[in-house]
């Protein structure tokens, strides 16, 4: 009997980007994780994911791939830990980027090197909630981040650009983005793909079109963790 497998983006896709999942939703999330083989991956660490989808969801995933899959754990276990850092010429030239950039308002916390995975953001990840809002209008009016990308891919061919969540991108050497978790996988499976940046450029662009080419894959574009929700009772 083939095994359905479902693995989700969180940001967007579970919860709302950098926030906590909907309590009603988390109720009935619960019972679905307890019930079915579900994964996440994601571009945020551990702490924050636990702090977004609460540790008894995280402790009851198969796995939870952390910075887009190059950091595995099982529960507590770290079973995967990749050691990419990134080129000083590359925190030089997104150095230059914030300079630079237009966007007048910076907060801190701008260029965060995490596990296999550098995350870039012109306002900074310390950014409020309103602040967090000023740039999400920039950047839909400007698209500030998909040309910020387009320049770096430019200098730096070897490593990929990756518009995620509301206000970052995210850095990883070639073949490091989230469609690297599909080895822990096999074609023997029914595999649902839930994630809300599935256009090429975006964070889960790999992954999507991946999961849409196995012969037992379906991935599904989704606009928030209300539709999420949705698809999963229709399923």
């Amino acid at each position: 009997m083939k095994q359905s497998k479902y693995i989700f983006d969180v940001d967007g896709t579970l919860s709302p980007s950098r926030g906590k999942i909907d309590s009603e939703f988390l109720q009935w999330f619960s019972k679905f994780v307890d019930k079915n083989a579900v994964y996440l991956v994601t571009g945020s660490d551990k702490p924050k994911t636990i702090e977004q989808i609460t540790e008894y969801v995280y402790n009851r995933c198969v796995k939870v791939y952390q910075c887009s899959g190059a950091e595995v754990y099982q529960r507590d276990d770290v079973i995967y830990k990749s050691d990419w850092l990134a080129p000083p010429s590359l925190h030089a030239a997104l150095s230059i980027e914030l300079k630079l950039n237009k966007f007048p308002l910076r907060t801190g916390n701008h260029i965060e090197q995490r596990t296999g995975l550098l995350n870039y953001s012109v306002v900074g990840r310390n950014c409020t909630l309103d602040e967090r809002k000023l740039y999400v209008e920039y950047d839909i009016e400007n698209n500030d981040r998909k040309q910020t990308a387009q320049r770096l891919r430019k200098h730096f061919p070897d490593i990929e650009f990756k518009v995620a969540g509301e206000t970052g991108i995210d850095i990883t050497p070639k073949g490091g983005d989230k469609s690297q978790i599909l080895r822990d996988f096999n074609n023997n499976d029914h595999i649902y793909f839930f994630g809300d940046k599935t256009s090429k450029g975006g964070n889960d662009y790999e992954i999507y079109e991946a999961v849409k080419a196995l012969p037992n894959g379906k991935a599904f574009t989704v606009i928030g963790w209300k539709n999420t929700w949705h698809i999963l009772k229709n399923i």
